[in-house]
């Protein structure tokens, strides 16, 4: 149960004065909700200002700088209505001993002004200067006041995110209104680490938070955001290691490789195991011989092999008696995954099937039927395999591939069902380790740090957008010869504010030069219409793909030698290393050109010289943490990174390294947090919605 203490905070956001349904919908756009009812006022709470406008500068009307925001305090002289019904302005004149000033308003109707700013009054305004011709305006002033009650202008306001039709002020009310229902919360964190790091309570460093006096309290560095960084950082560790001491109680079966099966798929591979391949695979097989369950993460590099790391573990998985599934996030990929290991492990004489979403009826049943009987050894789908309705005779083995698709709770969906598989997760994102312990909490790493023989190195070049039409007559050389390439876009459809290129319009003009030859895939399409496209450029019929990002992950068509990334200075450097390792899969010589629309900035140039040096993917993580922060590392949509509310990892990795003793040490001597401690280490669990690992404390 929730702390009764908490109840005000995960109260819906429409309780809070002023949120109907109108003000209702744009939060629920703002925090990113389907509707307000999913919204709760401790999305308010956790909704920081990023930084400030200060109104303390009040320099005097005629020393007022342009475009900059100043506070004026002066003497009302007139009035100057427009004439008429005319679309002229409403003016009204103040002076104050350096100068006189026209406050300039549009569209005014009632005689509000006249009540606002009367006549020989002195009054108190705040807004921008412009100067037109050697005279003062400033337009609709953020902010009248007459001088008695100056002190309900703020000389020091904080700015929020914001989202169209939602205005600076309401977003305000609604924060004082969330920020008065934050109780005095119990104190989680061990007196000493409090004193060392200088900490406040929680409740003083939410209101600190919310009202920063200048820049130095936005630093990441004050001390209400390390403390608030802190309490986020032990409520990550803590449910991460919950989830890892429970995983750890189910015994795991020891799984013991006999080599009947892998025996005859190595000696079929038409290649060598890479050295980090082998080191791998007997680090995996020693997880799974053990008595305790293995959960062990693979990284490699797009293209490094970890296909052939995952067989060998799901074979010595079927050599021990038992099943072994395979997950990938989406149907393109399981269906892949389905043709690769199949052809992979033909030499073993294994019975494999493919279960996704959209496998329906009769032949639905028929493959639940034979999972259940136990008759197909190896189970390759999406996240349907979790679902109820799928019993399996004796799962040993789980491998999650692309493992930031999926949250550490689906993982635990299957050791809800009773089954406590050996755990296997892929990923081909390379983690540095900071954002392996935030994600993952101690999980066992594997890396994969060679290229298999004989893929050749991509050669990559960055050019300018003005030359798109080289590149064009380059592509239609290269087609000629037979050989396919991706073209890629950020977007799917023009749209006003953006003069990027579509995906949509870009195809368009690929297609009047390359007739049916181009194609076209992007995220909006439905799941048959995408594999549909990507099957036509597989085999051939299409030798362009116009795509947005849906490729980046897993795609495999070997003989693709060309990528082009349009606005190649849009996407993080992950991102763009995951794109160019769609080609250079085959015997080829491949090349990714990357299109950029100047002037660059620091960091856009930085990224690109980055992947024209390098094609090693730890290489290129570790500087895009440098460059951009975690928030961003693997680019937002695909983020592998568990989205912080106030921590970065950057700015508090001495924070989450403390976090993880501090958890470790607490469970260690309260395991099931019913000390005083641990009963605030709840409290703390539920404040920052990592709740399901108190579930997972019952379910024990």
């Amino acid at each position: 149960m929730r702390p009764a203490l908490l109840d005000p905070l995960f109260a819906p956001l429409s309780s809070l004065p002023g949120i109907g349904p109108k003000l209702g919908d744009l939060y629920a756009r703002l925090f990113g909700q389907e509707s307000v009812e999913d919204c709760r006022v401790v999305d308010l709470v956790f909704h920081f200002p990023h930084s400030i406008v200060d109104r303390r500068n009040q320099p005097g009307i005629a020393n007022a700088p342009p475009g900059v925001i100043v506070t004026i305090t002066g003497r009302v002289d007139r009035h100057q209505p427009p004439p008429g019904r005319s679309n002229q302005p409403y003016r009204v004149f103040l002076h104050d001993e350096t100068g006189e000033l026209a406050l300039t308003f549009f569209r005014v109707k009632g005689n509000w002004l006249e009540k606002a700013l009367p006549i020989d009054e002195t009054v108190v305004v705040s807004g921008k200067v412009d100067w037109f011709n050697g005279r003062p305006s400033m337009v609709h002033p953020d902010y009248m006041a007459r001088l008695g009650e100056a002190d309900s202008v703020p000389l020091v306001e904080p700015v929020h995110g914001l989202t169209a039709g939602l205005t600076s002020r309401v977003l305000r009310k609604s924060v004082e209104a969330a920020l008065a229902r934050v109780p005095h919360l119990p104190e989680w964190i061990d007196a000493t680490l409090m004193q060392r790091q200088g900490f406040s309570s929680a409740f003083d460093a939410f209101h600190r938070m919310h009202d920063p006096r200048d820049e130095t309290d936005l630093d990441p560095q004050a001390p209400a955001r390390r403390r608030l960084a802190y309490d986020e950082f032990l409520a990550g560790q803590i449910s991460l290691a919950l989830v890892r001491q429970r995983l750890r109680k189910v015994a795991g079966r020891p799984v013991n490789a006999t080599g009947a099966l892998s025996r005859p798929v190595i000696d079929a591979l038409p290649f060598s195991l890479t050295n980090s391949q082998q080191t791998a695979i007997a680090e995996v097989l020693k997880d799974m011989a053990g008595e305790q369950r293995m959960l062990r993460l693979l990284q490699g590099d797009v293209g490094a092999g970890k296909t052939a790391v995952a067989l060998m573990a799901i074979l010595a998985a079927v050599e021990s008696g038992g099943q072994a599934v395979l997950m990938a996030p989406t149907e393109i990929l399981a269906r892949q995954h389905f043709a690769t290991l199949a052809h992979m492990a033909a030499p073993a004489g294994v019975t494999i099937d493919v279960l996704t979403g959209r496998t329906k009826g009769r032949e639905r049943d028929a493959i639940l039927e034979r999972i259940a009987s136990g008759e197909t050894q190896i189970v390759i789908g999406t996240h349907a395999l979790f679902q109820d309705n799928v019993a399996y005779k004796d799962l040993v083995l789980a491998v999650v591939d692309e493992q930031h698709r999926f949250g550490v709770h689906q993982r635990l969906r299957l050791t809800a069902k009773g089954i406590s598989p050996h755990m296997l997760v892929m990923t081909a994102t390379p983690i540095p380790r900071t954002l392996v312990l935030a994600a993952f909490g101690d999980m066992d790493v594997s890396k994969l740090t060679e290229k298999p023989a004989g893929r050749k190195p991509i050669q990559t070049v960055v050019v300018p957008q003005e030359r798109v039409g080289d590149i064009v007559d380059r592509l239609r050389a290269a087609l000629a010869e037979g050989k396919k390439a991706y073209w890629i876009c950020p977007l799917v459809e023009e749209t006003e504010e953006s003069e990027l290129m579509s995906v949509e319009e870009r195809h368009a003009t690929l297609a009047s030069i390359f007739g049916p030859a181009a194609g076209l895939v992007h995220g909006r399409m439905s799941g048959p219409e995408k594999d549909a496209a990507m099957l036509a450029f597989k085999n051939g019929e299409t030798r362009l793909l116009v795509a947005t990002t849906v490729v980046e992950v897993g795609v495999d068509v070997p003989d693709a030698s060309i990528m082009v990334i349009e606005h190649a200075e849009r996407f993080g450097l992950a991102q763009l290393h995951q794109l160019r390792g769609r080609v250079g899969r085959g015997e080829e010589a491949s090349s990714c050109i990357l299109l950029y629309k100047g002037p660059l900035s620091e960091n856009g140039r930085a990224r690109l010289s980055i992947l024209r040096e390098t094609e090693d993917g730890f290489r290129i993580a570790e500087e895009d943490l440098k460059l951009r922060g975690e928030g961003e590392l693997l680019g937002t949509r695909q983020s592998g990174t568990p989205g912080f509310l106030v921590a970065s990892l950057e700015a508090h990795g001495d924070l989450l390294e403390i976090a993880r003793k501090d958890a470790a040490y607490l469970l260690e001597r309260d395991p099931d947090l019913t000390s005083e401690r641990g009963e605030a280490i709840r409290t703390l669990l539920y404040l920052y919605r990592r709740d399901e690992a108190i579930r997972f404390l019952r379910a024990g």
